[in-house]
């Protein structure tokens, strides 16, 4: 398995990956394509000789350009439980930590037990702090979307020359 920046072209992977995961929010086709255009210097997949097989999306903070913020990340249902996702959250760490990068936040919703014991764990493999705290609350969403939770990484070290 490589893990590397995306190309546009793995854009329909990661809405196939997104939208077969069952639990994410699926964005258009098109917000994939965006991703793995605009967005591929803060985003990397996971891919074996069979494609695709895991991605994370993200993006620097404009207001705050010492953090990253992961928007998603998801597993093919094939290579779920083989560590592909810690593997995609410790890249993206590394290749923008030398951009001044010295923070990783994403938001969870309180039940989502194992986006919260992946980047805890991140946290704990990197020797930093994690702090979480409310960000949006359930009545800011449309449907029957439960609170997301911000959850605050580092800081991770800054990077050498």
């Amino acid at each position: 398995m490589e893990i590397e920046a995306p190309v546009v072209a793995d854009g329909p992977a990661l809405h196939r990956i997104t939208r077969d995961s069952g639990v994410l929010d699926v964005n258009s086709p098109y917000a994939y394509l965006l991703w793995c255009r605009d967005f591929a210097h803060t985003s990397a997949v996971a891919r074996t000789d069979d494609g695709v097989v895991g991605f994370v999306t993200g993006y620097i903070r404009p207001d705050a350009p010492d953090a990253v913020v992961v928007w998603q990340i998801a597993v093919d249902a094939s290579q779920r439980g083989g560590g592909v996702a810690r593997q995609l959250l410790s890249h993206l760490v590394d290749r923008v930590q030398p951009r001044g990068v010295r923070y990783l936040e994403t938001t969870i919703t309180p039940d989502n037990t194992a986006s919260i014991g992946l980047f805890s764990a991140l946290a704990e493999s990197r020797g930093t702090g994690i702090e979480r705290s409310e960000l949006f609350t359930a009545d800011l969403f449309p449907d029957a979307h439960l609170g997301e939770d911000l959850y605050r990484i580092g800081p991770f070290p800054a990077a050498g020359p």
